[in-house]
Order: C-alpha cells, then sequence, then structure tokens
C-alpha cells in the first residue's frame, strides 16, 4: 500500500464513525520500488493531499524527515517534489494495519493490499 493510497482511505463505513480518518498505520514490513519521477504527476497530486495525514504516515514509514511541514507551493524546487515522490508513491507497506482512530478497529494491510471489508454488525 502506497501513501498515496493511504491518504485517500477512511473507516467512515463503520457503524457510529463520524470521520474514520486518517487511518493510523503499523508497520511490519515496506519496501521501496523506484518509479519515474513526474513533476508534473505530484504537482497534480498536492492540492488533493491531506497534507498533515500524509507528513504523519511519512514519518511513521521513516520518510517524513525530508518533508516540508506544509504543502509546497507550484513554484516548489524538484528537490522537495523528489521527496514528496519517494515518500508517496515509492514506499510499500507490504504488511502491517491500519486502525480506525475512531473505534480502534484494525484492518490488515498483507502482500501491500489493506482489507477494509467490515463484518455485517459494523455495518
Amino acid at each position: 500500500m502506497k501513501l498515496l493510497t493511504h491518504n485517500m482511505l477512511t473507516s467512515k463505513a463503520i457503524k457510529g464513525v463520524q470521520t474514520g480518518f486518517p487511518l493510523n498505520i503499523v508497520v511490519k514490513k515496506t519496501k521501496t520500488v523506484e518509479t519515474e519521477f513526474s513533476s508534473e504527476f505530484i504537482q497534480r497530486m498536492l492540492p488533493k493531499l491531506d497534507w498533515p495525514a500524509f507528513l504523519k504516515a511519512a514519518q511513521t514509514l521513516g520518510v517524513g524527515s525530508q518533508l516540508p511541514d506544509s504543502p509546497p507551493t507550484e513554484t516548489t524546487d524538484e528537490t522537495v517534489l523528489r521527496s514528496i515522490h519517494h515518500a508517496l508513491v515509492e514506499v510499500e507497506v507490504i504488511e502491517g494495519e491500519l486502525i480506525c482512530p475512531e473505534t480502534e478497529r484494525k484492518f490488515p494491510i498483507s502482500n501491500g493490499i489493506p482489507n477494509m471489508l467490515l463484518n455485517e454488525d459494523e455495518i
């Protein structure tokens, strides 16, 4: 699971959950997969990101130290954009858990895929 995916997931479908975002991450195994850098792609994604949630998740994965505290502007230099690219799309959580911030319900991540399926009594 990439942090790009994490930034869009919520546990709001659970009965009684108001926000369910951001999901906390417990990391058991990660891997880095180099991908082609696209400044245009990162700049298009920036307005769609919840920056504080992204920054917290990146710090949990140990890749947040090179990221700015606030969302960069369109004129940001390439070094910062490359750091965002690395954290957002190159680092993947292979094994771990996502945890709802309101109910503490755990969703397993296995082989890089988060299982967000709910039990009948949770809907």
